[in-house]
């Protein structure tokens, strides 16, 4: 499955503890990540310093949805489920 254009919801809803470039304490849960572009791409894709979890995030039919609502509600729900206690 391909990234829906203009989505990101992988890149705002969750929260990301390892440090980014431009976030080094990480990004927490619904902010939008500095590394997307103009078009919602991640400037980082391909490049190593990108997060272990960015990378292991792959598109799916149930994560992504019928749309980008979809996939920002099932992405912050999976948030809520694993956050620590």
């Amino acid at each position: 499955m391909e990234c829906r254009p203009h989505c990101a919801a992988c890149c705002i809803a969750p929260s990301i503890s390892s440090p980014i470039p431009g976030m080094p304490h990480g990004k927490p849960a619904g902010q939008r990540c500095v590394q997307l572009d103009d078009l919602d791409r991640c400037q980082l894709f391909g490049d190593p310093r990108r997060p272990a979890v960015c990378g292991s995030l792959q598109p799916s039919p149930d994560m992504c949805g019928a749309h980008r609502d979809q996939a920002m509600l099932w992405i912050a729900d999976l948030e809520r489920q694993t956050r620590p206690a």
